[in-house]
């Protein structure tokens, strides 16, 4: 099949472009009429309006971690219509990711996160821009990879000093953030909820983010003082593997990782991971919406 390089398309009256958007390669193909786009969003209309449905059309939002988190964000976020997605992540699929992420099935093991997601992104929505990014996050190279025009920024990892290189160089610079918190070792997605990032509680992974932010990065000391970052996380306690092959309240003092890995650390369903990156799109979306006057 023919590659060709597709621009973004024109910013609809009243919209606010995106800057900087970079093209991606996509397959061949007619573009999509407004008539095409309007009946298959149609749904997403009738909920959010026709205007915010255009405010999403032309947004660029980019997602980093594309995993058991990120990889549902990505999918809510083509099926609610964003016009413009970046991928980054630096990962293969991996059987074990079976459990957790949408894009791991046995016909993707061994391939990378970010062009699989990208192939499904197109399949759902052909017009959206999908760019991917083959690298992790990291304090050195976090301006070349966010400073893109981004209407949005997700932050799905789970590396305390990369969130924070995230977080401080977006609220620095002003661009729009939702972070998530720990999503491993839970069962229970009615309790996951999103405030502030300086309100969060019980969320060992945001509490540590937290910690480094006010010592590292000047965040602000005084608990009534909010952060201006919202953040995704669940108040349930976590439940780890033990020896046993069974579960425990407390972590065992073998454990070698708490974070979402194929041999280790905590486990997790999708239930739980999916919620996660559904909550953080649809703060997007309210955001965005609320950027047209609506």
């Amino acid at each position: 099949m023919a590659l060709i390089i597709r621009a973004l398309p024109a910013p609809r009256q009243g919209s606010r472009a995106p800057s900087r958007i970079h093209s991606a390669l996509v397959p061949d193909q007619t573009a999509m009429t407004d008539s095409d786009y309007s009946f298959r969003f149609g749904g997403i209309a009738r909920l959010y309006g026709q205007r915010a449905l255009e405010r999403f059309r032309n947004a660029h939002v980019c997602v980093i971690g594309i995993g058991g988190v990120g990889s549902w964000a990505a999918e809510a976020l083509a099926r609610s219509g964003v016009g413009a997605i970046t991928l980054i992540d630096m990962d293969d699929i991996c059987v074990s990711n079976t459990n957790r992420q949408i894009h791991a099935l046995q016909s993707t093991v061994g391939r990378n996160k970010t062009d699989v997601m990208a192939e499904r992104i197109k399949a759902i929505n052909p017009e959206c821009n999908v760019r991917t990014e083959f690298k992790f996050v990291t304090e050195k190279n976090v301006a070349e990879l966010l400073d893109r025009g981004y209407d949005f920024v997700i932050d799905a990892i789970d590396s305390v000093r990369h969130k924070c290189a995230i977080i401080a160089y977006c609220r620095r610079n002003k661009i729009k953030l939702v972070t998530v918190g720990g999503a491993g070792g839970q069962t229970d997605p009615t309790r996951i909820e999103a405030c502030d990032l300086s309100r969060t509680y019980h969320d060992p992974l945001l509490a540590k983010t937290r910690k480094r932010l006010r010592q590292e990065y000047n965040f602000p000391d005084n608990p009534q003082r909010r952060f201006g970052v919202e953040a995704v996380f669940s108040t349930e306690q976590q439940v780890y593997p033990d020896a046993e092959g069974e579960v425990c309240q407390s972590k065992p003092g073998n454990m070698e990782s708490t974070r979402l890995d194929c041999a280790s650390g905590f486990g997790a369903a999708t239930a739980v991971t999916a919620t996660f990156g559904f909550i953080a799109v649809s703060r997007v979306l309210k955001k965005l919406q609320e950027s047209t006057g609506k």
